[in-house]
Parts: structure tokens; sequence; C-alpha cells
């Protein structure tokens, strides 16, 4: 295999080879998104979508790594609490509207200053009702399926930010940043603060059964495929 010289680096010490096969991409998104983006700040309230999925997982532990007090959502009671064992503070269920009280409860009525969604659809569209003022909305992606549009009023009432955050892109427009960006990941992670969790392994030739599980979110975190 021939490798980019740029975009590879050396296992830090203490790091599986599986938790390295898991920091690339979900953890280098959340970073961006949160820091460089979002410019969470400490003591913000961020809410993070889908908390029990591996983007969901890497803004969790971010999150609370930067300061923040993280509410989750996920779909199930066992993926609620993967949420707080990633260190969410709350852990709200997607699956009852109620989740945009909840949030303005827990935040005394202001909201969360940063909210984190790769989920799209019907949750952004409730999002914008339970995002502080001066609020930033991190679109991540769209699995829902649905790409949600928003009437601009929202925007200018709460004098909120629409943010996209696409690392791809911004990774091959700004090589510098990511070793920066990685560098931070592995103090982080020397420091304790992320840990990257694998929910399951799976040999090579059992690519077609993880494929499905994933697709039928039967994946907590991460997994990954062990070639011997």
């Amino acid at each position: 295999a021939v490798a980019d010289a740029a975009r590879t680096f050396r296992i830090p010490p203490g790091m599986s080879f599986g938790e390295a096969a898991v920091l690339p991409i979900v953890y280098h998104t959340a970073l961006f998104a949160l820091q460089h983006r979002a410019a969470l700040g400490a003591g913000e309230w961020l809410l993070v979508h889908a908390g029990a999925s591996g983007v969901g997982m890497a803004a969790i532990q971010i999150g609370a790594a930067l300061g923040a007090s993280v509410i989750a959502t996920a779909g199930s009671p066992e993926k609620l609490d993967f949420c707080r064992a990633q260190g969410a503070e709350h852990a709200l269920s997607y699956r009852d509207a109620s989740w945009v009280d909840r949030v303005k409860e827990i935040t005394g009525g202001r909201g969360a200053g940063v909210i984190y969604d790769p989920v799209g659809g019907d949750i952004f569209d409730l999002s914008t009702k339970c995002i502080a003022m001066e609020g930033r909305l991190l679109v991540i992606g769209f699995a829902s399926g649905r790409i949600p549009a928003i009437q601009v009023h929202r925007i200018l009432l709460k004098n909120i930010s629409i943010v996209g955050v696409l690392w791809g892109n911004y990774d091959r427009a700004h090589p510098d940043y990511l070793p920066q960006a990685h560098q931070s990941l592995e103090r982080l992670y020397a420091a304790g603060r992320i840990h990257p969790r694998i929910s399951r392994s799976y040999p090579l030739e059992a690519i077609p059964t993880a494929l499905r599980d994933l697709a039928d979110r039967k994946i907590l975190g991460k997994a990954v495929v062990v070639m011997e």
C-alpha cells in the first residue's frame, strides 16, 4: 500500500491499532467543528445529536474536553447510556419530540449555544427551536435522508449562525491544518480526555455482516475490521 506521507502519522504510545483506526475523520471532524468553526467556549451548553454514532461519540468527548456542558440525543436506552459514558451530562431520546423542551429546561430557558447535527431532517428543524441567542448550529450531515431548509427570519431574530462543516474539503484546501489537528487529538488522548471506543471488531471476511450491522444501527461508537 502507498500512503501520502503528509496524511500518515505514527500511532502514539499507549494507543492500540484499533483505536488508531477509529481516530481519523470522526475525531478530526468533531475538533474542526467545535473548536475551529463554532469556537465552543468553556461553560457553554453543547447539544450533540446522534450521540451514540461515531461522530457523536467524538463530539461528546471533545466537547467535554473543551469545557462544555454536553447534552446528547439518541434513539434507545442502550444508546443513551453510551452517551452518558462518553461524558454527556444529559441524554435525551430524540424519538420523543419533548426533547426540545427538555433542552430549554436543562439550560435554564436559554437553549444550547452550539448544536452538532449530523442528522438533518426533522432534527434540524426542531433544533432551531432550542438554540440559544447567538447560537451556532453546525451542519455535519444528513443521516436522516432529508436535507432541511430554514426560514431565514429565524436566523435574524435570534442572531444565530448556520455553520457548514465539511472536514474533507477544508483539509484539502488547508494542508497545514491536518497535522496541527492531529497533534491536538494526540495531546487530548495522552491526557486521557478522549477515548476512541470500539464496540465491535470484524474479520475481513465478515465485512458484509459489518455493513448490515452498521445499516441496522447496531454499532455504538465505531466498529473496526481486523486483518490477520
